[in-house]
């Protein structure tokens, strides 16, 4: 797990580098955003809440549409399993996706992936992820932006789906 968490964030300093290459304002972006999920169906039955981080990096296609790759960590809380001892799970999401802007700050995204637990024992595998949203994109300076997206975002494997509304706020660069 340590491998995976080294590697992201290597890519992610490695994309950075590149990003602040550029001068083209329509070019490729680095973003770090907070993530917060609320889980959705049986899932809260367990989870109360998840936060965590991404890095998410936009590459230009066209005019209005953008090639994401985002990564992070997300951990979820929840209720007392035993006396004593709460409900804690870790992922760590990894997709890519298309970001189509309908105006100049408002876009829908669509994202695929796996989503790999950080747990031990029974919990660990790793789930297809997949994740529809909207957001919005605001201009702060010349290359730098906040990004407010809201998700659905599903994690599926063989014995179920964990679902979840995910909210991510986000400085680019």
């Amino acid at each position: 797990m340590k491998k995976i968490i080294l590697m992201t964030a290597f890519i992610g300093l490695a994309c950075f580098l590149k990003v602040n290459a550029q001068s083209n304002d329509d070019g490729p972006k680095l973003g770090i955003g907070v993530d917060f999920a609320f889980p959705l169906g049986s899932y809260s039955d367990a989870a109360n809440y998840g936060v965590g981080g991404s890095l998410l990096y936009q590459h230009p296609l066209a005019e209005n549409l953008r090639l994401t790759v985002n990564a992070g960590y997300l951990r979820f809380n929840g209720k007392e399993v035993f006396v004593g001892v709460k409900f804690r799970e870790g992922y760590v999401p990894i997709k890519a996706g298309l970001k189509y802007f309908f105006t100049d700050y408002i876009y829908g995204a669509a994202e695929a992936g796996v989503a790999i637990s950080t747990a031990n024992g029974s919990g660990t595998g790793t789930a297809f992820a997949y994740s529809p949203g909207i957001g919005a994109e605001f201009p702060i300076a010349k290359r730098q932006s906040l990004d407010f997206g809201v998700r659905y975002e599903g994690w599926s494997r063989s014995n179920g789906t964990r679902s979840f509304a995910g909210l991510r706020a986000g400085f680019n660069f």
